[in-house]
């Protein structure tokens, strides 16, 4: 299996030459993000958030009940990175802004598959609040898909809940489309209950 280079680089301003003279206002920014494989204090950290946000979504959406949410979120978890950082076919980076020198964000996805169908699929992208809008997520998919091709994957695969209304349209916005679809109806309690 190939090696993921622990940093990779996307050059700060990528633009054609204009036809008028440029200030700094029209200069759009962008992001210099470098994924870093997380450390042992940023899996901790990334773990006691994701466990939280993810149980949230999960009552949201109608799927677990607020009491059962943060056991099942563990329990989730436990299965998908039973060793944690060092769990075979997963990849933890913390999304690193090196203008900045801040962490803006995290990114965890995996590699699965048989080797002439290998796939990479995002279990969570997350641009910290102050970050948002202002490139980061764009760039952190860029540098995804490098990653991929690196890894030999076919394609990049993600779930994104349904009242999600942002995630899904940066997805619509990066190309993906949609596979799979759930959906639910809700009936009405019954008369008297």
């Amino acid at each position: 299996m190939p090696e993921l280079n622990s940093r990779c680089l996307i050059c700060p301003l990528d633009f054609k030459q204009p036809s008028i003279p440029l200030t700094a206002s029209l200069l759009h920014r962008r992001p210099v993000l470098e994924l870093n494989p997380m450390t042992s204090a940023s899996y901790q950290t990334f773990v006691t958030h994701s466990l939280t946000n993810y149980a949230q979504e999960k009552i949201a959406s109608g799927e677990w009940l607020p009491e059962d949410a943060q056991e099942n979120a563990r329990l989730e978890f436990a299965e998908l990175l039973p060793e944690g950082l060092a769990t075979p076919d997963q990849f933890l980076f913390d999304l690193h802004d090196a203008s900045r020198s801040e962490q803006v964000g995290v990114l965890w996805f995996a590699l699965r598959g048989p080797a002439q169908r290998r796939r990479i699929f995002v279990y969570d992208v997350l641009i910290h609040p102050q970050f948002q809008r202002q490139g980061y997520a764009m760039r952190a998919f860029e540098l995804l898909q490098e990653k991929a091709q690196d890894l030999g994957a076919k394609d990049i695969r993600l779930h994104v809940f349904g009242h999600n209304h942002g995630a899904r349209a940066l997805y619509e916005k990066l190309g993906f489309v949609t596979t799979n679809l759930i959906m639910q109806l809700d009936l009405p309690s019954p008369a008297g209950v």
